[in-house]
């Protein structure tokens, strides 16, 4: 039977969702790492993305001054290196270095991603909106990236810090288990 329940609940019963990085370049150059665990496909043709960040965040500061990200779904061995990277700012602080996570190029994108990432989502900004507390990033997919062989991270219970697998008998329970 249908409850009445809050947004953050109603999360929590749509989990797990895959963990994400925002990748953005700093004021130096180099890259700046944000954990993001939501975001969605809005259109096929053009390809776009949109997401979702706190406008406190330094990461959606440089992509509303750059107008370039690239969102990445790390694999699950870097794991708790991805995890840390939401626990500091990037605005005095290089995660990738303090957290150990090497970064690799994509061809023609000055944005290092984290090796080790399924799925990488080079875009162009589009427009941001203001969302509560929040801004809304949609954005156009330039070009993508993935890799099959490695596993996704995901998000369980609407919670981007509890991260991992949950199985039981093999298979993949229901995230409220």
């Amino acid at each position: 039977m249908l409850q009445k329940i809050t947004l953050p609940k109603a999360s929590v019963l749509t989990s797990p969702n895959p963990v994400s990085l925002a990748c953005t370049l700093r004021g130096d150059g180099e890259t700046n790492l944000a954990t993001v665990s939501r975001w969605t496909y809005l259109s096929y043709n053009p390809p776009m993305i949109a997401y979702a960040m706190a406008k406190t965040s330094y990461s959606g500061e440089r992509v509303r001054a750059d107008g370039r990200v690239v969102l990445t779904v790390p694999g699950e061995e870097i794991a708790a290196a991805v995890m840390s990277c939401g626990s500091t700012t990037g605005r005095n602080t290089d995660k990738a270095k303090k957290f150990g996570i090497r970064l690799e190029e994509l061809p023609g994108c000055p944005i290092r991603i984290p090796a080790k990432s399924r799925v990488a989502i080079v875009c162009r900004l589009a427009d941001f909106y203001e969302a509560g507390d929040h801004y809304l990033y949609i954005c156009n997919a330039e070009e993508v990236y993935g890799d099959a062989d490695l596993r996704a991270l995901f998000a369980w219970d609407g919670d981007h810090r509890r991260n991992g697998k949950r199985q039981i008998d093999g298979r993949l329970p229901h995230p409220s288990l």
